[in-house]
């Protein structure tokens, strides 16, 4: 079948195939999903460098994380080309621009947007600071909730506003426009001064410890590791690879305590995107500028305490 978005055509091929066995959602209910947030979807991908997570026959089968644009792409689907230095290799990433431009990566079989903290025009240079709050596996969600208000406090006191979200799973994401002065390795840094912080007022709720393993199983782990190069995590509104068909959905700070996350769904995102908008969209208006923060690192790091050297790079893949 072919779809209207705005002034283009996409072509939908295999429009009935169930995508989501938990209550029947097809590639066209992912689709249509898409288009009821497109407002919000592309503002969180505009511009942005993007992995995309693809299942070809739904996401009970077979899961393929694709950097390259996939095949076949209509000539006014955007690319932005990243260098991969550990490789000398170039990758033409999605980049959208449209809302057709995510109606055409559902018909490649992309569920999960994965954005980089970069755009087109600075890609070494960041624009967004992503905490990730993720639990380890004997924390609860109150937990993280607990720990998602002393973020905000920190936040308050800086100046800076965070923009929550849903994981999509069991954790939770809060965004902060940045300045794109710094580098990955500054951004880094500071992510984690600011967590360091976080975990000294969570009285023991916050464990940073570098390996997963010799975390505390009841913990809430503040990864600023996602600001490394090339580490991505699902975009507001990006649907979720399971087959509930959960969305990392933007809530406000005083729906921390009480949103739900397997709430949140393709089922029910639309209606509330209708009700409320998007939750998200004085973003860009909110910039904060990261040098307190990395005056607290070189305090940190003066101590003892800085950064754990960077992972290597992930893999390039097809």
């Amino acid at each position: 079948m072919e779809l209207a978005v705005g002034d283009r055509t996409v072509r939908l091929s295999n429009p009935d195939r169930v995508y989501f066995p938990a209550r029947g959602e097809t590639k066209l209910d992912l689709a249509r999903y898409y288009l009821s947030v497109a407002d919000g979807i592309v503002r969180a991908l505009r511009d942005r460098p993007c992995m995309l997570h693809r299942f070809p026959t739904g996401v009970t089968g077979e899961k393929v994380h694709q950097k390259r644009l996939p095949r076949g792409a209509p000539p006014w689907v955007p690319t932005v080309r990243v260098h991969f230095p550990r490789w000398n290799r170039y990758a033409d990433e999605l980049c959208v621009a449209h809302p057709a431009d995510v109606v055409w990566a559902v018909q490649m079989s992309t569920v999960e947007f994965h954005p980089w903290n970069t755009r087109r025009g600075s890609v070494e240079q960041p624009d967004e600071w992503r905490i990730d709050l993720d639990p380890m596996p004997e924390a609860t969600y109150a937990d993280v909730r607990r720990v998602a208000h002393i973020a905000h406090e920190v936040l308050d006191e800086l100046g800076a506003v965070g923009w929550p979200k849903t994981s999509g799973g069991k954790g939770m994401h809060i965004y902060v426009r940045i300045t794109p002065a710094w580098g990955w390795a500054d951004v880094r840094r500071a992510a984690h001064a600011f967590a360091r912080e976080v975990e000294r007022r969570s009285t023991g709720l916050v464990d940073l410890t570098w390996w997963r393993k010799d975390r505390d199983p009841a913990s809430i782990f503040v990864d600023w590791n996602q600001n490394t190069r090339d580490h991505t995590i699902r975009c507001a509104y990006s649907v979720r690879g399971v087959p509930e068909a959960p969305v990392s959905t933007p809530i406000r700070w005083d729906e921390v305590d009480s949103a739900e996350p397997g709430d949140l769904t393709i089922a029910t995102v639309p209606a509330r995107f209708a009700e409320l908008g998007d939750l998200h969209a004085g973003i860009d208006d909110a910039v904060f500028v990261l040098d307190e923060l990395l005056e607290w690192d070189d305090r940190d790091t003066a101590a003892g305490a800085g950064a754990p050297a960077e992972e290597e790079p992930q893999d390039l893949d097809a």
